[in-house]
This record gives C-alpha cells, structure tokens and sequence, in this order.
C-alpha cells in the first residue's frame, strides 16, 4: 500500500508543479526569470509547458513569436547539456499575463488527468540517461521551429509533442520519452508533406483548372 501511494505521490509531481505555478500566477504577476531560479533545473521544462500550454488553444497574434523564441532558447541550451537554465534579461524580465494563467488554470484539469493516465516513473535507466537530456532537447527544439511557422491551424500538432516531452522528462518516464520521439518523427513527416504540398502547388494548380 505505502509503495502505491509514492508512486502515485510521484505520478502527480508535474500536475502540482503546473498547478501550483498557474495559481501563482493568476494571484500576482512573476517574471520567467523568477520561476526559473526558483524551479533550477525542472526549471527548463515547467516554464517551456508555461509557454507552450497556451498553444493549444486559440492564440492571440503576436504571442507566438516571444513565447516560441524562448522555448527554443531553452531547449537549445538542453542539447548543449546546460542543467541552469539561462535566459536574456530581455526575455527573463517577461511576466506572464494574469489572464492566460487564469485561462489556463480553468481548463488545466482536462489536461493533466489525461497525462496522469499515461506518465508514471518508468524505465528510470533510458530517462536519466544525459544523452536522453540532450535529445530530449533536440526533440523539443525541431517541434518548436514546427510550431513557429506560420502555418494557419497547425499549433496543436507540435505543442502536444513538446508537451509528451516535458511531461515525460518531469516524470522520469523513459518508456513516454520512447514514444514522444516516435511521435516527433510523425509530426516532422506530417509538416514535411504540407511543405512539398505547398511546393507543388504552383505547378498543379494550372493543370487542375484547365
């Protein structure tokens, strides 16, 4: 019974990280500077699922930019193997708007009860494996590039893989972090079809409307 309920303590470690830092933030306004020297290394995923949560809803324009550049700055220093994360004061200085973290703490409950339903410590051997940090850096950085394109409509996609991932990397869940780059692979593919779409249609549409 006691082992049960650790593991289940530590099945809810990135639900109460998310939780508790959206509360924070929908009371008083804190800039990403804060929550990363607070948080330290769990610090690069937290404020990265901070700032991509929003995408998974409808996004006002111009948020896609500053919140995406950030993110890709993180996780770049992931690949480089960097545990402190490190932001330009420009950026550390942000504050999170109040009402997206209100926003986000309504409807955070559908989210967390379908990743506590498939993330759980597991396969700790491949999840704390430094390379799998590199990695899992790298992964996060190619779906964010995916994610700044402007692509109308497409902003779930990559936002549910880089959230698998961080997720995953909180959790200590190798077998999640297995599957989250197999589903990186599909969401390359799936953006590399609309890129040769898009490059073939110059050529097609004349012959489709002869």
């Amino acid at each position: 019974m006691g082992t049960r309920i650790n593991l289940r303590q530590m099945h809810l470690r990135f639900s109460q990280d998310i939780k508790s830092l959206l509360q924070r933030l929908a009371e008083q306004p804190l800039t990403l500077g804060d929550i990363l020297a607070e948080t330290s290394e769990r610090g690069f995923c937290l404020v990265i699922t901070l700032l991509i949560l929003p995408f998974l809803f409808p996004m006002p324009p111009g948020l896609t930019g500053p919140f995406g550049g950030a993110c890709l700055l993180l996780s770049a220093q992931m690949v480089l193997g960097r545990r402190s994360p490190w932001l330009p004061k420009r950026i550390a200085n942000y504050k999170f708007p109040r009402p997206f973290a209100q926003f986000l703490l309504q409807n955070l409950g559908r989210i967390t009860k379908v990743l506590e339903k498939i993330a759980r410590p597991r396969l700790a051997k491949i999840a704390h494996h430094p390379l799998i940090w590199r990695i899992n850096g790298l992964c996060i950085s190619l779906l964010t590039v995916l994610l700044i394109l402007p692509i109308p409509f497409t902003n779930p996609i990559p936002t549910v893989g880089i959230l698998l991932l961080t997720v995953a990397t909180i959790e200590s869940d190798g077998l999640l972090i297995c599957i989250s780059y197999g589903i990186t692979v599909l969401i390359t593919l799936f953006f590399g079809f609309i890129g040769y779409a898009v490059w073939l249609a110059p050529s097609l549409l004349p012959s489709i409307f002869k």
